[in-house]
């Protein structure tokens, strides 16, 4: 297994603490997360605080992956927060990657917003990532749509709808399996066979649901990797069966560990398949 983490797990440690950690806890590369740093006074926080965060500067991006590759990491790409729509944006943020030769950057289909109708919301994304396609292949890195909640690209066969008018060499698509959780699960098995090549990278973590007290509707929550509604073991055994040989990066936001505990319990428990065990 190509196990990595996305450095939004780890708020409270710097880039250099942040590959370090990874390092000695058994992984072998790090996603990074690129954006605004922390402001003076910001608690730790995986959205707001984050200071496991590179800005997008490309000398900053240069130098974090010249020091995650001289600590034997791979960097497995960029988790920019471009908004959709913003071309000038994406076009910035590939330019990065190519600047520090990562492969790729994370982008999101658009948010439902509750007023637009889906068809327009789709015929923009259409545009939007045609454009980024022309982009992608002219800088040499790929441009992967996550699938993610409350946007129109929650589910395997909704995302493919919309990247299957694409060469999968420039676009493709992160399984985010925590994601599916809240929002757009399909058996594996089939959501796999329905990416086929556009399935580039896998995010895994976990959530459950809580009922209130007295009955009502249920309110997720992220849970620890062994403990929630994503069988993790049965999702490593789909991959397997489909042939994926990419990475699987930890995107763990639970807050049951410390930032650190939960990145090495993770290691051992992915690297054992699923299971609880000694890193392999």
């Amino acid at each position: 297994m190509k196990l990595g983490v996305y450095s939004i797990c780890l708020p409270d440690l710097t880039p250099a603490q942040g590959i370090a950690a990874a390092a000695a806890a058994g992984y072998a590369g790090v996603e990074w997360r690129v954006g605004d740093l922390p402001a003076p006074g910001d608690a730790p926080g995986f959205f707001r605080g984050n200071r496991c965060t590179v800005p997008p500067d490309p000398a900053a991006v240069a130098a974090v992956a010249r020091e995650t590759r001289a600590a034997g990491l791979k960097v497995i790409g960029l988790g920019v927060y471009i908004d959709h729509g913003d071309v000038g944006g994406a076009k910035a943020a590939l330019r990065l990657a190519a600047g520090a030769d990562v492969p790729w950057i994370r982008l999101r289909a658009p948010w439902r917003d509750g007023s637009s109708r889906y068809g327009a919301q789709f015929a923009a994304a259409v545009e939007f990532f045609s454009r980024v396609a022309e982009l992608a292949e002219r800088y040499g890195v790929m441009a992967l749509i996550e699938q993610h909640q409350r946007t129109i690209c929650p589910s395997a066969s909704l995302t493919e709808r919309l990247v299957s008018r694409f060469d999968p060499a420039y676009i493709g698509v992160i399984y985010d399996a925590g994601n599916l959780v809240l929002e757009g699960y399909e058996d594996h098995r089939m959501a796999l066979d329905i990416l086929g090549p556009y399935l580039a990278h896998v995010h895994v973590k976990n959530a459950a649901f809580d009922r209130p007290a007295g009955g009502g509707v249920w309110t997720p929550r992220w849970t620890p990797m062994d403990d929630g509604v994503l069988d993790v073991s049965a999702l490593l055994a789909e991959l397997d069966r489909a042939g994926y040989e990419g990475w699987i990066s930890v995107e763990d936001f639970s807050t049951d560990r410390t930032p650190v505990d939960a990145l090495r319990f993770n290691a051992e428990f992915l690297l054992g398949h699923g299971r609880k065990g000694t890193i392999s």
